[in-house]
């Protein structure tokens, strides 16, 4: 069951419509971040959805468009055979992904931090950033889900 707290107004949550929008942004920035880690040349198809998700945040685009654009970068992403490649389309899908279900932007940090684990980089730092990145509106409810979430990163699950 989905948790009520990621649910929009609109659809019976308390989520509020600018809310929403930061935690697409929040989502956004945690993949962009991990982007330099993919190991050939960056498919535009993710930095397409990337810019899908940014229209949206600023009322330029729509919630299908970025369902689209989600679905481009999953694709990618089992196309793909790097599990670093894999990951940070996982993490792009998911950012994107987030204008439909704002929850997923959980996914795209989980997704962009197993990217960095599979690179051999710091978790911690990781972590340490994309805490750094939350905004202040939405900060307590990203931090009050994603502790197991990076948990079962650093275990290597």
């Amino acid at each position: 069951m989905r948790d009520k707290r990621f649910v929009a107004e609109h659809r019976g949550g308390s989520l509020t419509k600018d809310q929403h929008r930061l935690l697409v942004q929040w989502a956004r920035k945690c993949s962009e971040h991990v982007m330099l880690l993919i190991t050939t040349s960056v498919d535009p198809r993710l930095t397409q959805a990337l810019h899908v998700s940014e229209e949206w945040e600023n009322g330029d685009n729509t919630v299908g468009a970025a369902r689209e654009a989600s679905v481009d970068a999953i694709a990618l992403a089992r196309a793909y055979t790097n599990p670093i490649d894999i990951a940070v389309a996982r993490s792009v899908g998911h950012a994107v992904a987030t204008v439909h279900m704002s929850d997923h932007c959980l996914h795209a940090a989980v997704y962009g931090l197993k990217a960095v684990q599979l690179a051999g980089r710091s978790v911690d730092d990781e972590i340490e950033w994309q805490h750094a990145h939350v905004p202040e509106e939405v900060r307590d409810l990203v931090f009050e889900t994603m502790p197991a979430k990076e948990e079962s990163i650093k275990k290597g699950s």
